[in-house]
């Protein structure tokens, strides 16, 4: 039996973090840091992103879309508001970061938040479609689909993956256009030798935050998730800090 990654939903104080995850993955991305951070006395949802974490990479295609994962965005907000937290910050990695700075954009009343590895400044320079159909592919390995049947599924993903990220391009779009609309304190963080985006458009992203105090974070060795790897420990400290200073 194949276990299926679960959204998560860590109870602690009375001071709220959300954590959404990246494009072709789960909420796996970040459960290490929430893990962390519920240690540190923060309550922290992982909620799942519409058609990832099925086990189907092309759930992802048929039943996501830009639309539904800020609606996913929109709930998990509402999912604490209704538990009574009124102290919220919103932080995703990679794609989750730019619901989460659209999320900043449209409520004032979210107290702080930001982006890990995240191409809200877009770039022909990606490596997503690769990557996309590389982890397609070792799903399928895994699930043990025939031959046939696994390459069918993978000329499919790589037929219509370009509208998905196209679309994705598109709402990353509208958010840079308005990232003079966050007037909270962000949190922006990179890694250096980021594999599949262009790690040098953070600095765009930071200078285009015109009205918001940013706290700003490359770490020069790391690749794109640095929610897990070599980054991870002092992206906890640097996120650590940075929750005192917002929740205080």
């Amino acid at each position: 039996m194949i276990q299926l990654p679960k959204p998560f939903f860590f109870e602690g104080g009375s001071q709220a973090v959300i954590l959404l995850h990246a494009y072709a993955s789960n909420s796996n991305d970040v459960r290490l840091i929430g893990h962390f951070l519920q240690k540190q006395g923060y309550t922290v949802l992982g909620p799942m992103f519409t058609g990832h974490g099925t086990g189907e990479p092309t759930d992802i295609l048929t039943k996501g879309s830009p639309d539904a994962w800020w609606h996913d965005t929109q709930q998990a907000i509402q999912f604490l508001r209704d538990r009574k937290y009124e102290k919220i910050c919103i932080f995703g990695l990679s794609l989750g970061g730019i619901f989460a700075m659209r999320a900043l954009e449209e409520d004032a009343t979210l107290l702080g938040g930001g982006s890990f590895s995240s191409p809200i400044i877009t770039s022909q320079k990606n490596h997503l479609t690769p990557e996309f159909i590389r982890l397609a592919q070792a799903t399928y390995k895994y699930m043990k689909l025939d031959d046939e049947t696994q390459q069918q599924r993978l000329n499919w993903l790589t037929v219509h993956l370009p509208v998905q990220l196209t679309q994705i391009n598109q709402f990353a779009g509208m958010v840079a256009g308005d990232l003079n609309k966050i007037s909270q304190a962000t949190f922006v963080a990179q890694g250096g030798q980021d594999e599949l985006i262009d790690s040098q458009k953070v600095y765009e992203l930071k200078d285009a935050l015109i009205n918001s105090q940013v706290s700003f974070h490359y770490y020069q060795d790391a690749g794109h998730v640095i929610t897990v790897n070599k980054a991870h420990h002092q992206l906890e400290q640097d996120l650590t800090a940075y929750l005192k200073q917002i929740f205080n």
